[in-house]
């Protein structure tokens, strides 16, 4: 289960960095956990399918870039960084790009993640939210 696991977490990467709303759907188990780096929990498929269109609305280019994995049966972590621009207008200006170190942790069952949990300084982003767009 260890490479078909890190083959799933892979998948669900690449749906992120296309922002295939629909891909990254496909990927989740039906009752499909997502953590936040402050705790928050969404839990649902069609939630979280909601909250990541939201998201690369506000977000349009966010990506993951992986530059580490290690795994342990259906548990895979992912080590590397986050970036994007916070775009509330749709712009992206390069005064609102910003970029921070990740580590992702994803919980595979029968080859749909189960649980995503995000393990980041928002820091970045939570300025960029406060400054008058």
């Amino acid at each position: 289960m260890t490479e078909s696991s890190i083959v799933v977490a892979q998948q669900f990467v690449r749906a992120i960095n296309r922002q295939d709303v629909d891909a990254i759907a496909a990927l989740m188990t039906d009752e499909h956990r997502f953590i936040d780096a402050l705790g928050n929990v969404v839990t649902g498929r069609a939630a979280m399918r909601a909250a990541w269109a939201g998201y690369f609305r506000m977000v349009p280019d966010y990506t993951i870039a992986v530059e580490e994995t290690y795994s342990d049966g259906p548990v895979v972590i992912l080590l590397g960084t986050a970036q994007g621009t916070y775009a509330p207008t749709g712009a992206l200006k390069p005064e609102n790009r910003w970029s921070t170190p990740v580590a992702l942790r994803a919980f595979v069952e029968e080859d749909r993640i189960a649980e995503w949990r995000v393990y980041a300084d928002n820091e970045p982003m939570r300025k960029l939210m406060a400054k008058p767009a």
